[in-house]
């Protein structure tokens, strides 16, 4: 892995406050730094952060070894007399604060050089790196981590301070992966609405309409801001970015932007909602807590490894209790019960509408239709103890047996009817058949058939290594499960169109809207497919036994918390490869 560099040092040389009768301190810390010209080797690489007046260190107290997030001005950066009150200012409004999820203000000090402000250090960075790594977030851990802004800026709010500046980069993550509000250079004081400063300020992307038009920035604002952040942590990219700031002032002037469908209904309305041109008609902070999105599940605290990876949820007794409330909320009387079934009408006629989508067969498309489907069924499924009695017998096609070679050649599988595919680095496809024909797809859908025996010389090496795949699979890999293999040959034109593997499992989608996903700490497997007419769904549990449901049945009569987890994880790997 990655080595982190060693911290810079600040040796404390004087230590020494004046105390009031309370036992407060009524004037500054005065500290020494006597070795900030640290070796060279060293200067920049523990630069944490930088902005327009100051960089940000990591640096360490040699008496205590307590590590601050060290913020140092230089005098000649803020020589003009409105810089310097920018910084009193912060400093001021800062130093007052006291929060669980805003950055502590531990002191401040100056030399003749430059001015020093000691802060907590939060060793994960800020959503920015994490986002940076991740690309996107799964709506779990964004309403992890909205659910603490939210808190954070509230108490913001509570003491009439709008932040003003709210962006990925301002939210800063600690090493329990709480996070911190941070970042007061654009703090300012509530003032009543008409005598609201009009300066526009903030980060470009996420300033709101009527800052852009000079109407003055208020608590409405900052919740415009949450807006776009909750937008981004989901998708990957601001709402309103365009190629140019002129193209983007008009867009947010206008609260014109995309909102793609792969976003769950929830987090569609309460992002619409935080966007509303109108600064009148957004939610309040407690409105947002209150919202059916951040009532989701929400893991109790995030593994580290999400700095990187998606996290694994696991069902903990606060998931399992919210699914019952869920449930009993469904099923409290017979009139809630008449309108989960209406509900759930809507829910099937809009599936059997998406099956349409497949027909489409892009990678888009496919992944829209069964990204719906899963979502849906996550949300209309009420909660029970265990398996439908329902169950469905047939046969599908599905993988039983795959290898990874994608560090050299592709990813290759073996499917229930024997057929062996290959994905290749380079995007192209084949598929090798029982009668020994050859299936090529050099783009999505456009199908050459060739003969094994006597292939184009241009594709001569992928064939062999076509060849070299079946053979390694059929000699070394055994079945996934119990399924009857299905011998359908209307299906050759099957073929993968995506895969990822996280470090808990392995998902694959294919062209026809099948969509696997295969766990391997306990060898479960989860199988999403279409037959006549309606989905099925399979789950192979640990003793390699499966069990078959029609979709409907599910809708009807829930499944068991296993099961139900598996869906919510195979479902974000699918728009975490998507996205």
């Amino acid at each position: 892995g990655n080595a982190e560099p060693p911290p810079a040092r600040l040796r404390q040389v004087t230590s020494r406050a004046v105390n009031g009768p309370d036992g407060r301190v009524t004037s500054p810390l005065k500290r020494e730094i006597t070795d900030l010209a640290v070796a060279q080797s060293q200067t920049e690489t523990c630069v944490l952060s930088q902005g327009g007046f100051a960089k940000c260190y990591e640096l360490v107290d040699l008496q205590n070894n307590k590590v601050y997030a060290a913020k140092i001005i230089p005098h000649a950066r803020v020589s003009k007399p409105h810089q310097r009150e920018k910084i009193d200012r912060e400093i001021d409004l800062h130093r007052a604060l006291h929060h669980k999820h805003i950055v502590h203000f531990y002191h401040h000090f100056e030399d003749k050089d430059n001015i020093y402000i000691l802060l907590e250090y939060c060793s994960r960075r800020s959503l920015a790196h994490i986002l940076k790594a991740r690309k996107v977030l799964t709506e779990p851990e964004v309403r992890y981590f909205l659910r603490q802004i939210v808190s954070g800026i509230r108490y913001l709010h509570q003491q009439e301070i709008l932040h003003r500046d709210l962006k990925l980069g301002n939210f800063f993550v600690n090493e329990s992966m709480e996070l911190k509000v941070g970042d007061f250079g654009l703090a300012t004081k509530l003032e009543p609405l008409g005598d609201r400063r009009k300066t526009i300020c903030g980060t470009p992307n996420y300033l709101s309409p009527e800052v852009l038009n000079k109407q003055g920035h208020g608590c409405e604002s900052d919740v415009w801001a949450l807006g776009c952040v909750m937008y981004t942590m989901l998708l990957g990219r601001p709402p309103f970015e365009t190629t140019n700031l002129k193209e983007t002032y008009k867009c947010i002037r206008e609260a014109r932007y995309s909102m793609p469908s792969s976003l769950s209904l929830p987090a569609k309305q309460l992002i619409a909602s935080m966007l509303s041109k109108n600064p009148e008609n957004r939610p309040t902070l407690d409105d947002i807590l209150q919202h059916d999105f951040i009532q989701g599940f929400t893991p109790e605290r995030l593994p580290s490894s999400c700095c990187y990876t998606i996290p694994d949820f696991h069902l903990s007794s606060p998931a399992k209790n919210f699914f019952k409330r869920a449930a009993a909320a469904l099923f409290g009387g017979k009139k809630e019960k008449a309108k989960y079934y209406d509900s759930l009408s809507e829910y099937l006629e809009m599936y059997y509408i998406k099956r349409h989508c497949l027909e489409d067969g892009t990678m888009g498309s496919v992944a829209d239709a069964v990204a719906s489907v899963l979502r849906g069924c996550l949300e209309k499924m009420p909660e029970a103890g265990e398996m439908p009695k329902e169950t469905f017998t047939g046969g599908f096609q599905w993988v039983t047996k795959w290898v990874d070679y994608s560090n050299k050649y592709g990813f290759g599988y073996q499917m229930s009817n024997n057929i062996v595919g290959v994905l290749f680095n380079n995007g192209t496809h084949m598929s090798l058949l029982s009668d020994k024909t050859i299936h090529y797809y050099a783009e999505l859908g456009q199908c050459t058939v060739l003969s094994s025996t006597d292939a184009p010389e241009k594709l001569a090496s992928q064939v062999t290594i076509l060849k070299y795949f079946a053979h390694y699979m059929e000699e070394n890999l055994m079945d996934g499960g119990d399924l009857t293999n299905a011998i359908d040959n209307c299906l050759p034109n099957l073929y993968l169109l995506q895969w990822l593997k996280s470090d808990r499992a392995l998902m694959m989608l294919f062209n026809n809207g099948t969509f696997q996903v295969n766990f391997y700490h306990d060898h479960t497997k989860i199988i999403l497919c279409q037959q006549q007419g309606d989905y099925l769904l399979t789950y192979i549990n640990e003793e390699r036994v499966s069990t078959t449901f029609q979709l409907s049945t599910l809708l009807t009569y829930g499944c068991s918390a296993e099961l139900r987890e598996r869906l919510d994880y195979a479902l974000n790997m699918l728009l975490q490869r998507c996205n």
